[in-house]
Parts: structure tokens; C-alpha cells; sequence
């Protein structure tokens, strides 16, 4: 395999190298560099459609009023409607979700399905909510955004701290406002209003599939490779129980508040046994307690970084033992931290690609929906496997003929599907 090497950069200010959009716009104009983008066309791609911010009141349990702040961001709808995900943090900022907006474009257009990239959140910590707290903001969320969204504009989908009730509440809403139901609004939705089997698990089956890929291609076998899983919430737990069948060791495994870590291995089924019981990893027998960033740096053969963004950065990236990284979080890595793993020779499947299983089985779900037929869990597994496994081998050929890393490939073969819809449309009027 042919791998690039680079001068290290000098450190940046971390709150700099810290601001998603901003990497999202540097790797972006890399790519544009290497495919050789027209001018008018990097103009046009390396800013977002549309932005929208709202603040809205809501009503809490005890009967005071409380302004939310929400966005929805558009980032480019040329090759179909928009989608992405909503989140709920109290770190949500306009600048995060013009990044995953930018992201969820590529990621669409790296799995080759026909969706642009969209993202939305509110700057919120729901543990702090009721549910009925969660519900009124939800549903006025929904409300605010309705102008934007519908099955052939704009369709949402669980990202942090939603999931699929929280979706119901949204299709409810929009469904409400037109007088019929309207399945096919989001996706990520129960299987009894029009979600899809399969969708669970869909990110992490993804991350899987690509991990797996990635190590046959550098010879390291299942059975003999650890794993470290930051992040154990859907995506990174289905990532660990689904490596571990495959015959991967998972060593470490850690959460919001650290995990666990023991290098001879970690039952999953265990731990996620222990976690509903006692509602976090700590104190799980026969594991010594690690924190989110000492398990960057644990021995390891393969790391999956599916927590937040901004995980391993020029600060972090040096301790990191893994020789292959497989992004199962929306923008884990900086353009700083990726110039390391370069020199250090780390073979890393991007986000736009490693994590392409939930848009994609997002689309299944949205297809399924318009048609009102349903596919078995087996069926939406294998067209899964199928688009995950060509991908991944398209990205790689780009990889090698161009000799460039993992995620330049995924880009330039992203870029290049998204500006090729671009120019074919045209500008309007």
C-alpha cells in the first residue's frame, strides 16, 4: 500500500483546530486541489445552500418558559432531497452543523445514493428534560422547521442524543400539519409507523463492514486484532458486539463519563448487560477504568473513534497505538491529526465512508416509506453489505491509482459525484 507522507504541522490553536467548519472547508479545498475543481465550482460547493436558526419558546413542567435555540443547515440538494440528521448537545453551534451538513453531502455522494447533505440540532442537554419537556420542544422544533422539510425537500434523521421516538414526534407533527400521515418526512423512525428493520444497527454494521474490509486489505486477521471503541452509545456498541462475532478482541470500550479497559478482552454482552443495569461501565468487574482520551492511546490494533468530533487532534494523534482507524463519529479527526497518522503510516477509513451505513439504510427506510412495501431485515442487511463492500472498493482503487490516503479518495470521489450534478444542472435562471 502506498501511503503519503508530509511534514508534521505545527500545532494549532486549539479552539481553531477544534472548529468543524473550518476543517470541513480545508479538507474540502484539498480535494478540490486534487481533482482539479473549476474555480466557479469550488465557489459554489465549499459554502452551504441554506442556514436557518430559530428560537423558540417552550413551556416546562413547573410552568415557566424557556427559549431554545435550533438549526437546520442545507448544504447542497443537486443530486437529490436533502438529509441528515438532528441532535440535541448543549455544544450544538451553527458552525458544527455547517460542517455535518458539508459532510452528509459527501457521505451521500461517496455511497453513491440520491440524497444532498443536511443537518440540524438545538443547543440543549435533554437529560435535563422530562419527557413531556422533551416532547413540547421537539414537536415546536418540528414546527419551526416545517418549512424546510418533507419527503421530496428535506428529511431528518436521529444523530446525538435523538432516536426514534423522537422522530415519531416529528413525522406526528408534520403529519398533523398536512391532514395524512407523512411516513416518509424522517427516517430512524419505530418499525410501527414506517421505520425500517435493520436501521439500529444500520451505522454500526457499516463501521463493521468497512473495518473488516480495511483489514483484509492490510492481512490482519479477526482473530488476532484488538479493538478499542470510543464512544458506546448505537453506533459504537453495535460496532463492538458486531467485531467481536467477527472474531475481533475488544479491549476498551468508554462512554460520556470513561469506560473500561482490560487488555486480555471485554465481553460486549457483558458490559452492555452491566450498563442497563447500573446505567454507566463504571466499576464493571475485571476492567480497570480508562477516560476518553487515555483510550485513544491504549495498545491496540484497531481503533474506532464513535463518540463527538474533535477526538484526535495533533495533540492526541501521537500516542495513538493503532495501525488502522475507522471513523465511526461524524468528524473525529482534524486535518492536524490527520497529517500524523500519515507520517506514522495509520491506514484510516474516513467518516463519509466508515459511517455511510446509517444514511444508507436511512434511504432504504425513505424508499420503503414512498412505496409502502417493506423489506426483511435480511434483505436490508445484504443491500447494506452490498453498497458498503463497492465503496469501500472504490474508494480504495481511488486510494491507490492517485496515491493519496483514505479519506482524499472518499473526497475526490465524492466531490467529483456532487460537482459532476452541479455543472450537469446548470445555474438557475
Amino acid at each position: 500500500m502506498s501511503t503519503v507522507t508530509e511534514a508534521r504541522p505545527a500545532p494549532q490553536p486549539q479552539s481553531e483546530e477544534a472548529d468543524e467548519w473550518r476543517t470541513a472547508q480545508a479538507q474540502f479545498d484539498e480535494a478540490a486541489e486534487i481533482i482539479d475543481l473549476e474555480p466557479e465550482l469550488r465557489e459554489v460547493l465549499r459554502d452551504v445552500q441554506r442556514e436557518f436558526t430559530c428560537h423558540f419558546p417552550v413551556q416546562l413542567d413547573d410552568g415557566s418558559v424557556r427559549v431554545f435555540t435550533g438549526y437546520r443547515v442545507q448544504h447542497n440538494i443537486n443530486r437529490g432531497p436533502a438529509k441528515g440528521g438532528i441532535r440535541y448537545h448543549p455544544d450544538v453551534s451553527l458552525n458544527e452543523v455547517k460542517a455535518l451538513a458539508m459532510w452528509m453531502t459527501w457521505k451521500c455522494a461517496v455511497v453513491n445514493i440520491p440524497f444532498g447533505g443536511a443537518k440540524g440540532g438545538i443547543i440543549v442537554d435533554p437529560r435535563q428534560l422530562s419527557r413531556s419537556e422533551l416532547e413540547h420542544m421537539t414537536r415546536r422544533f418540528a414546527t419551526e422547521i416545517s418549512i424546510l422539510i418533507g419527503p421530496d425537500r428535506d428529511i431528518p434523521a436521529p444523530d446525538v442524543n435523538t432516536d426514534g421516538q423522537i422522530m415519531a414526534w416529528i413525522m406526528d407533527t408534520i403529519s398533523m400539519h398536512m391532514g395524512y400521515s407523512v411516513t416518509a418526512c424522517v427516517t430512524g423512525k419505530p418499525i410501527e409507523v414506517g421505520g425500517s428493520l435493520g436501521r439500529v444497527d444500520a451505522t454500526g454494521r457499516g463501521v463493521m463492514l468497512c473495518a473488516l474490509a480495511a483489514m483484509e486489505h492490510l492481512g490482519m486477521k479477526p482473530h488476532q486484532s484488538r479493538v478499542a471503541i470510543q464512544g458506546f452509545g448505537n453506533v459504537g456498541s453495535v460496532s463492538a458486539r458486531l467485531l467481536e462475532e467477527a472474531g475481533c478482541t475488544v479491549v476498551a470500550v468508554t462512554e460520556d463519563y470513561g469506560g473500561i479497559y482490560n487488555p486480555l478482552g471485554i465481553s460486549v454482552k457483558r458490559a452492555l448487560e452491566y450498563r442497563a443495569r447500573e446505567k454507566s461501565l463504571k466499576g464493571f468487574p475485571g476492567a480497570e477504568e480508562v477516560s476518553n482520551h487515555d483510550l485513544l492511546g491504549v495498545d491496540c490494533d484497531v481503533l474506532v473513534p464513535a463518540a463527538i468530533g474533535n477526538q484526535l487532534t495533533s495533540r492526541t494523534a501521537p500516542s495513538v497505538k493503532a495501525k488502522l482507524i475507522v471513523e465511526g463519529a461524524n468528524g473525529p479527526t482534524t486535518p492536524e491529526a490527520d497529517a500524523v497518522f500519515r507520517q506514522k503510516g495509520v491506514f484510516l477509513v474516513p467518516d463519509i465512508l466508515a459511517n455511510a451505513g446509517g444514511v444508507t439504510v436511512s434511504y432504504f427506510e425513505w424508499v420503503q416509506d414512498l412505496q409502502s412495501f417493506f423489506w426483511s431485515e435480511h434483505e436490508v442487511n445484504q443491500k447494506l453489505g452490498a453498497i458498503m463492500q463497492r465503496s469501500f472498493r472504490e474508494v480504495l482503487q481511488t486510494a491507490l491509482e492517485k496515491k493519496i490516503d483514505m479519506r482524499m479518495a472518499a473526497y475526490c470521489q465524492a466531490v467529483h459525484r456532487v460537482a459532476a450534478a452541479t455543472r450537469d444542472r446548470g445555474l438557475y435562471p
